[in-house]
């Protein structure tokens, strides 16, 4: 089983941006499990609020969070954390929010990362684009883990590919 912790490490002013840095503590139980690990998470934004009581962190303004294979957009992002243990339990984005792992890119206004299960549930006019083939739908689930999506009320769209003689 995986954990993701959070550290604070270092907060830097860097251009007008606020930078966090989330790492990732991991029990690596198998080679298969290893594949998964894709910290750590880098999080960029103009303002940066903390609650150490409610054991949350606010990014507002131009929020980017990076790992080596996701890129999150959004206008803002709440991580809530675990207060033993510095676990991120959940994140919550709002407005904008775009999504891009590899050529797949992911839009919705409203987006909630849960880390029990390794999901994203995507919400306000979820749209998936991979290639040239678009999902829509009402809902959107992202399986992180296993790269799978669970759609409601889906519409797809695919691009009929040349044939070429």
């Amino acid at each position: 089983m995986m954990s993701r912790q959070l550290f604070i490490s270092n907060l830097f002013r860097l251009s007008g941006s606020l930078v966090i840095f989330f790492l990732l503590s991991i029990n690596v139980f198998s080679a298969e499990e290893a594949k998964k690990i894709k910290g750590p998470i880098i999080i960029t934004s103009k303002i940066l609020t903390v609650d150490n009581k409610a054991h949350t962190a606010l990014f507002e303004n131009s929020v980017v969070a990076r790992t080596t294979d996701i890129t999150i957009y959004a206008d803002k992002m709440l991580v809530y954390y675990n207060k033993d243990t510095g676990d991120v339990t959940k994140i919550e984005a709002v407005g904008e929010v775009k999504l891009i792992k590899e050529n797949r890119i992911i839009t919705s206004k409203e987006a909630t990362y849960y880390a029990d299960g390794e999901k994203v549930i995507f919400t306000g006019e979820p749209r998936a684009i991979d290639g040239e083939n678009v999902v829509t739908g009402k809902k959107m689930t992202y399986l992180l883990n296993e790269d799978h999506f669970l759609v409601e009320d889906s519409k797809v769209f695919l691009k009929e590919k040349k044939v070429q003689q």
